[in-house]
């Protein structure tokens, strides 16, 4: 059973790996996409898919929502006003423009933060504070692992 506890537990292993885009690999280079594959692959198993290869700007030109479909099809869609640790967000960055980035709900000192990596900064832990909040456009959980 996939939990949220074990599901923050593996990302926080990720902390301090370096940004790279396309990057799937804790410690060598991730960006917010290759982390929650990276956190899928351990607490769920293997992805359910061949990601193919994706632009910085997410599709933005062609204005499809590629990230939010996939978030969609691959995991479990929750209310956006849950508060459950272990959950995936993804950010509309710009309100005109698709959403293009995730991260990880966790949780410091009574306070919600979420799991991300972010160009210049690789993965860190940020407070889910209001203006990262109002940027939320889908809130979801891993299905069950095999593991």
């Amino acid at each position: 059973m996939t939990t949220g506890a074990a599901v923050v537990a593996e990302a926080r292993k990720w902390l301090g790996t370096p940004y790279r885009h396309q990057g799937t690999r804790r410690g060598a280079g991730t960006d917010c996409l290759g982390l929650v594959r990276g956190v899928w692959r351990a607490v769920v198993g293997q992805e359910p898919t061949l990601i193919p290869a994706y632009s910085e700007d997410w599709s933005e030109p062609q204005r499809e929502e590629a990230l939010l479909d996939a978030a969609m099809r691959w995991l479990r869609p929750k209310p956006i006003s849950s508060t459950d640790i272990g959950d995936v967000l993804v950010f509309r960055m710009r309100s005109n423009n698709v959403a293009k980035h995730l991260g990880i709900v966790a949780e410091l000192q009574n306070q919600p933060t979420f799991l991300h990596a972010y160009t210049g900064h690789g993965v860190v832990e940020t407070y889910l504070t209001l203006p990262w909040s109002r940027r939320v456009v889908g809130r979801f959980e891993f299905p069950s692992g095999e593991n």
